[in-house]
């Protein structure tokens, strides 16, 4: 198999992509969670909805990122995340990726407007977790 850095628009329609399943994902987690807390004037209640969620994307991201480099949304536009040496990711590796990812996204989404100013289109989320995101070419 070999690789090549996918262009801007690939990563940003994947993403938009990724936005729509992480939105299902949410929707059915947050289903349970208020099946399970229902009292939702606790003082508690916000952020340790909020602590849920993001635990729960966490590990969509991770699961799927440390068990083939893909997550279904990156399947579909056949690109895959890998180390720099392009390896597999590791848990640490995974678990690093996601949280400066979720600092980028919160801070007015500089980690990936990133990918407009980066050589490789690449996320600074990636740039600073070791990591990049290739295109898969069939051969």
């Amino acid at each position: 198999m070999t690789f090549s850095f996918p262009g801007f628009w690939r990563q940003f329609i994947s993403l938009i992509y990724e936005f729509l399943i992480l939105l299902a994902i949410i929707f059915i987690a947050s289903f349970i969670f208020h099946l399970i807390f229902r009292d939702t004037n606790a003082f508690y209640f916000i952020p340790l909805y909020q602590f849920y969620l993001l635990i729960i994307m966490g590990y969509y991201f991770i699961w799927f990122w440390t068990r083939g480099g893909q997550t279904l949304a990156m399947q579909t536009w056949k690109i895959r995340v890998v180390t720099v040496d392009g390896n597999r990711l590791n848990n640490r590796i995974a678990i690093t990726r996601y949280l400066i990812a979720v600092i980028g996204v919160l801070f007015f989404g500089i980690g990936i407007l990133w990918a407009f100013v980066d050589r490789d289109h690449q996320y600074l989320h990636d740039r600073l977790a070791g990591t990049r995101i290739i295109k898969i070419i069939d051969s």
